[in-house]
């Protein structure tokens, strides 16, 4: 993957705006026309060395702003175990490094819980889920395999809900 300095500020350029032609012209390419470095910029995103530098670079970019599960679950974790703290503002002023309210940690367990439940009524709940949406997505299959419309159908199947519900008083 060897680029040029200005091919690696084309590349890293063209990352911030999306716009080639742009990237081009601050790369600090000679132009003689607009025309001209649309064309060229155009040309060098097809170069193989250009499009797995960039593609290197956005997977970089997105690893560090996205939270991975790993990340999420040991910041739960944190909350959870009050070693997290926050700023609180109150009538009497702003105070910082308070240590996150029960509430916030009690919220954190819940959360960490839903990934990993023990108990064995939210196991069956979490199968229960899984099954009840296996079924609809095989209903919703066969409909469309037998040519029905699924749109029309679902849209009959939530009228008829409407009307039971009415009929019921909720």
């Amino acid at each position: 993957m060897k680029l040029t300095a200005k091919q690696r500020k084309f590349c890293d350029e063209y990352i911030k705006s999306g716009n080639a032609t742009e990237a081009y012209f601050k790369a600090g390419y000679q132009i003689k026309s607009n025309e001209a470095a649309r064309a060229n910029a155009s040309r060098m995103l097809t170069k193989a060395n250009i499009k797995e530098y960039i593609e290197t670079r956005l997977k970089q970019l997105e690893s560090k702003k996205l939270a991975g599960a790993r990340e999420v679950l040991e910041y739960l974790t944190s909350v959870m175990r009050g070693e997290q703290t926050e700023s609180v503002a109150t009538a009497k002023g702003i105070y910082d490094n308070v240590p996150v309210s029960a509430k916030d940690r009690i919220s954190a367990a819940k959360e960490l819980l839903k990934r990993y439940p023990t108990d064995p009524l939210t196991k069956a709940q979490l199968r229960k889920a899984n099954a009840d949406a296996r079924v609809a997505e095989a209903r919703a299959k066969a409909m469309e395999n037998s040519g029905q419309d699924v749109e029309l159908l679902v849209e009959k199947m939530l009228d008829n809900l409407a009307k039971e519900d009415l009929k019921h008083g909720s």
